[in-house]
């Protein structure tokens, strides 16, 4: 009966680990990224944090950011002095739409 319960009680851990290993992993690197497709998903940042990490991909005049229904920022910025269509995915990538 012990051991029943022992490896009830192991399963349940080991099922949980794996669980918490499919949502969405935090962003750990400070290395902004250009990605060709934005990933959809829970956005944790907030909008003057998603600014800093398009300016720090390069782009200038970054206008006001608005967050959309799969979680990406999204906004107007310049690239080389032409106007572009930015977003920021819950990764921290950013990309040009």
């Amino acid at each position: 009966m012990k051991t029943a319960l022992i490896t009830a009680s192991a399963a349940i851990i080991v099922a949980s680990g794996a669980t918490a290993q499919s949502h969405n992993p935090a962003v750990k690197d400070p290395t902004v990224e250009t990605a060709t497709h934005a990933a959809k998903g829970h956005n944790s940042f907030t909008e003057d944090q998603a600014r800093g990490r398009i300016e720090k991909a390069g782009y200038t005049n970054v206008g006001k950011l608005v967050q959309n229904e799969n979680g990406l920022w999204q906004g107007m910025a310049e690239k080389d002095g032409k106007p572009v269509r930015v977003a920021l995915d819950y990764k921290g990538n950013v990309t040009v739409h």
